[in-house]
């Protein structure tokens, strides 16, 4: 009689397979552009005095919004970061952005002065 491995050997399991760690990551909501709020706005706070565009309120994947930032910093002719569902522009871009992101059939505002 053979004995089992004791990789194999489990007194108590609460969540099915160790391995399927794609069970334990967050879905996030893809929502179509037209019912996205987004807001614009210019801000300075915490950045040693230089203005970055700040664009809040997306609900979609991170795929996605790498894709809306590559195509926001080229047609801004400026740099830029994704960061936590918001993406950040250098500079003072609100009406642009607010004219891009329109095209592209999301409901954006200017938020802020």
């Amino acid at each position: 009689m053979s004995k089992p491995s004791d990789s194999n050997r489990f007194v108590y399991q609460e969540f099915g397979n160790a391995s399927s760690d794609a069970a334990f990551i967050r879905a996030t909501p893809e929502l179509p552009p037209n019912q996205q709020n987004i807001r614009v706005q210019a801000t300075r706070s915490g950045r040693k005095g230089k203005t970055v565009t700040v664009i809040t309120g997306f609900q979609c994947s991170e795929e996605t919004l790498t894709k809306l930032l590559k195509g926001l910093k080229a047609q801004c002719g400026s740099g830029g970061t994704s960061k936590d569902n918001t993406l950040e522009i250098q500079g003072d871009h609100k009406e642009k952005i607010v004219k891009i992101l329109l095209e592209a059939g999301y409901k954006a505002k200017i938020s802020g002065g």
